[in-house]
Formats: structure tokens, sequence, C-alpha cells
């Protein structure tokens, strides 16, 4: 399978650089034998099933994006700074990826040149917080060690780490309207866009509709951006993200996929997002693995998960899927394709493109029922 296979042409103008309000997004609903229908985003209680267990991710957006001097330059905190090489030398980016201890972290950092190991970068020269580069670690991230622990000066001094196609700086409303009404455990460096739709009140109205919701937790990491540069689908690695699976929401995946193996109930499984398929897939193929396993449960727990779905994957848990529109020959795109059909979901993103749907991070989302020939 090749990565071009799911290559689109996007004009420019289909990106969003702003979120609608939440609630009101359009929705593509496509069938399982790809039919597409045009609704709502606010009509999602209508389109699902009394009794319907739908799962949402609850990870928070960590203000991951640092903005620092060269050590002995001074502080820098706002990426839009004028003249900052002139008033206080150059400025350096720093991305937080994955913390490894107290106060060692995995980072991404621009410009890479400005990180050798052994530099030092200036975050709050007052309140003496820097970060020593102690290493190269592959994939051009750099372990730095903080001089403090990181994580309480991320309010006052992080930046919402908003996706490299929204062109503009993040401002004070993306704070808020980067997270999900129903983030809880900080840890992601990017939102699990899907649930970005959601509102309180839809989310009340859900529920009074006897849908079920429940939570799992995947720390959604840089992998999600990491371009699929090989020719062959096959060659590319994913990076491994963190997840786990309260034992309310394992009881209650577990029972609807009793009830489906009982051949009775027509309750299913709804993710919102691809974050949440990982993880449940994921989850239930650690599962069958097991020696002990062999139920087809998804069980409680936590782990790190590299799973890479692409057409042919057979799915365990999943039903129907809520998701946003995704780059060209991305591995989001070839987890929906896999789910749905290649051929229907680009025919869909097709038809999606020439009504004005909006796409990526900040657009509108398209509902997908599985495709036979994925289950």
């Amino acid at each position: 399978m090749l990565s071009r296979d799911f290559d689109y042409q996007l004009p420019a103008e289909a990106i969003a650089q702003e979120p609608a309000p939440r609630g009101e997004s359009r929705l593509l609903v496509l069938d399982a034998e790809g039919a597409a229908r045009h609704r709502r985003i606010a009509d999602l209680p209508r389109l699902l099933r009394p009794g319907d267990l739908l799962v949402v991710n609850d990870t928070r957006v960590l203000p991951a994006r640092l903005y620092g001097r060269p050590a002995g330059r001074g502080t820098a905190t706002a990426p839009e700074e004028e003249g900052a090489e002139a008033a206080g030398g150059p400025r350096v980016e720093i991305l937080l990826v994955e913390r490894c201890t107290e106060r060692e972290w995995e980072v991404l950092v621009r410009p890479g040149r400005r990180a050798r190991p052994g530099a030092r970068i200036e975050l709050d020269a007052a309140a003496g917080l820097d970060a020593e580069v102690l290493a190269l670690a592959g994939d051009g991230r750099r372990r730095v060690r903080f001089s403090q622990p990181i994580e309480p000066h991320l309010e006052r001094l992080g930046h919402v780490p908003l996706p490299p196609y929204i062109h503009r700086p993040d401002d004070a409303a993306d704070r808020e309207r980067y997270q999900t009404v129903f983030a809880r455990h900080p840890g992601a460096i990017a939102a699990p866009t899907a649930g970005l739709h959601f509102s309180p009140p839809l989310l009340a109205e859900l529920t009074a509709g006897g849908i079920e919701v429940a939570a799992v937790t995947l720390h959604v990491g840089i992998g999600t951006f990491k371009p699929v540069t090989a020719k062959l689908v096959s060659e590319h690695r994913m990076d491994f993200e963190r997840y786990a699976v309260p034992p309310e929401t394992a009881a209650a995946v577990s029972s609807v996929l009793a009830e489906r193996r009982a051949g009775r109930g027509s309750r299913r499984i709804v993710a919102v997002g691809t974050t949440v398929v990982r993880t449940l897939e994921a989850a239930a193929a650690a599962a069958a693995n097991a020696a002990d396993a062999g139920t087809g449960e998804v069980p409680a727990g936590s782990g790190r998960t590299d799973l890479f779905i692409t057409p042919g994957y057979q799915f365990r848990v999943v039903d129907v899927l809520l998701t946003n529109f995704h780059l060209p020959c991305s591995t989001l795109l070839m987890l929906v394709a896999a789910f749905a059909g290649r051929e229907r979901v680009l025919a869909a993103y097709q038809e999606a493109l020439a009504l004005g749907y909006r796409f990526f991070s900040y657009g509108d989302a398209m509902l997908a029922e599985r495709a036979a020939d994925a289950r």
C-alpha cells in the first residue's frame, strides 16, 4: 500500500484558522455503504441510538510551547514580539514532548542550532528558570533539564501548541477553545479535536436521550503531526503515546461487547476521535494477546501504544467514529480509511470540499459507520 494512495488536493482556504462555536459545526454523516448526508453536530442526539456508548478522550492539553533566549540574552514570553532579535537577542522555541523525570523532558527546539548539548536556554531570568540541553534524543528531539519543575510555570509562561497549519499566534481564546469540555488529565500537546465540537448542552441532550458517556485518556503526542515520509505505508513507524482505560469505562465497553457476542441488543460503541479508537483497539489487542485472555473484552489499565491502523485492520471494538477531516497522507486519514473504506472516505472528502466544509483541528466533523469489510 502506497502513502500516496491517501493523498488529495486541499485548497489553503479550506483549513480552518478559527473554531466555530461549540455545538455548531457541520457534520458529514457517512453510512457503512458510503452514502453521505449533511447535518450539524447539534443533530448528533438524533443520529445516535438510545443505549449507544459514546467514548470520549479526557486528556487535557498542556500550554506546552515556551519561548526563551540563549543564556544571558534575556527572556522571551510572546511569539509576536516585535524586534526580538535587536531587543534581546535570538529567540528559542521549546515544545514539550514527553516528561522523563521531575525536571527532565524530551522536547523539540527551534532553531536546533541553538540547542546543542551543554547549551542553556533562559525562560524567566527573574525566577531563575532555565533549561539545559543534556543530549540529542533522536527524531530531532533534545533531552533537557529544567532548573525547576516546569509544570507550575506553564500557565504563566506557556503557549497553546496550536498545529503548524494554523497560521497565527495563539491567543487568550485558544486557552479555552483548544480544550474539550471534558478535559481532565493534563498531558497532551495536541487536542483530541473531535471532542472540541461538544458543548455542555449537547452532552446533556445526549445523556437525556439515553446515550451513555464514558471516558478514556490518551495523551496526544507530537506523532499526531508526524508526516508519513515513507513511500510504503508499512514502513512508517508511529510514536508511542500513553493511555489509560478506567475501570468504569472498561466495564461499560465490555458490557456492549458481551451483548454483541451473544447476538442480542443493538447498542454500539461510538468513538469520539481517532485517539479513542486507538486506545480501545490497543487495549483490546493487548488483552487478546495475553496468555490468560481470549474473552474479547477491553480491560482497565494503562499503557503505551504505537498502534498504526491502516486498511485491512480488523476492528475489535468500535462501531461508529466521530472525527474531523484530516491531512492528506496522514496516519489519521489512514485510520479513518481503514474504518470506513478508503475510496468512500476520499469521495466524502471531495464532497465536503465542494460544499465548503472546514478542515483539520478547528474544522467540521464526520460521523462514519464502520464498513462491512472492516468487521
